[in-house]
């Protein structure tokens, strides 16, 4: 199984311009900025929206081709599509939401209740076959919707941000279950999420979309050693600028030189983590390092961790322990010091 589309659609102002492709048992994570383009990808590939010019094939069958004037209707292509907020029918018990795709591609009422309480069996919540929607929690209502979707086997799993609805207390244990339960399935799977933690937990690989277009594609560990944004970039967690290398050093675009063990004469991009900046009340000493003086614009927890934005001729992102924080006061609006060693920050071409 395959999927290979090249996407050409309006969405209101939105112009998408991108190609997909994905393999058999390979799942791939849409991320981007609100507006990127993500949902209006996956409507596409479902056949609620059409293409305005490209070509959609799944499995070698041309689902959809403005050129050749053919355009298969949702119905008829072989896709299962959770919604974010799952579109449960709410008048129709558990077991009859599931069957209800069955239903719809011809299979009789008892063939459809009986293969649907099997993947309510699958799913662990076989209990709440005779329920309503209403009854469920957010994780339960998550296995309904996904389970509706792959009752009529579909060749293409589309999910759009499936974990939103959820609190964050549920979301680790749903997200872990959501994994287990697209790793048995042999169809190809788009996913959408705007948390970067369910991007690297899901992803076999990760397309960024911005302003509807593909911006980078790779695995997680690809986009995590040479981000290519400043949404990516936030995205893996790492400071990321753009300037011009000089061999030792890098000229950044926004102002300023940082010191490097190496960087390649040209366009560059320089990355660094969070935890290699250094902070100080005063100017360190020691090693070649790049050291500055900032005004602390924010900090915020994350993980045990504190994440401590500094605004200044080379704004950055440090990340500091709970005790560093108290150690040092740190206290939003103060003026700060950071330092950074060469050897730390990582330069790539651009």
């Amino acid at each position: 199984m395959s999927l290979e589309a090249r996407v050409r659609a309006r969405a209101g102002s939105l112009a998408l311009d991108a190609d997909v492709r994905a393999a058999a048992g390979e799942t791939v994570v849409l991320v981007g900025p609100n507006g990127a383009g993500k949902t209006t990808l996956l409507r596409v590939l479902a056949g609620l929206l059409p293409l305005s010019a490209g070509r959609v094939t799944l499995d070698g069958e041309v689902l959809e081709d403005p050129a050749a004037r053919r355009r298969l209707p949702p119905e008829r292509r072989s896709i299962g599509f959770v919604f974010q907020d799952y579109v449960l029918f709410p008048h129709l018990s558990v077991l009859d939401n599931v069957a209800f795709g069955l239903r719809a591609r011809g299979c009789s009422k008892d063939q459809a209740r009986a293969e649907a309480q099997e993947w309510l069996e699958r799913m662990g919540i076989a209990s709440y076959a005779s329920e309503r929607p209403r009854v469920l929690s957010g994780g339960q209502a998550q296995k309904v919707a996904l389970a509706r979707a792959l009752a009529t086997r579909p060749r293409l799993l589309l999910l759009d941000e499936p974990l939103a609805a959820l609190d964050a207390g549920a979301r680790a244990e749903v997200r872990r279950e959501l994994k287990a339960s697209l790793g048995r399935f042999d169809g190809v799977r788009l996913v959408v999420t705007h948390d970067p933690v369910e991007a690297m937990a899901l992803a076999d690989r990760v397309l960024v979309l911005e302003d509807g277009k593909v911006a980078q594609e790779g695995t997680p560990s690809e986009l995590s050693a040479h981000p290519r944004s400043s949404y990516i970039a936030e995205l893996v967690g790492l400071n990321l600028w753009r300037g011009r290398g000089l061999g030792d050093r890098v000229r950044l675009d926004s102002g300023g030189e940082m010191l490097v063990s190496h960087a390649p004469v040209g366009e560059v991009y320089a990355a660094l983590h969070p935890r290699a900046v250094s902070l100080y009340r005063r100017p360190a000493e020691g090693s070649p390092r790049n050291v500055w003086s900032g005004r602390i614009a924010g900090l915020e927890g994350e993980g045990g961790r504190v994440r401590v934005r500094v605004e200044g001729s080379i704004p950055v992102v440090a990340e500091v322990t709970p005790a560093a924080v108290a150690e040092l006061s740190l206290i939003e609006g103060e003026e700060i010091w950071v330092s950074i060693k060469a050897t730390e920050v990582s330069v790539y071409p651009a």
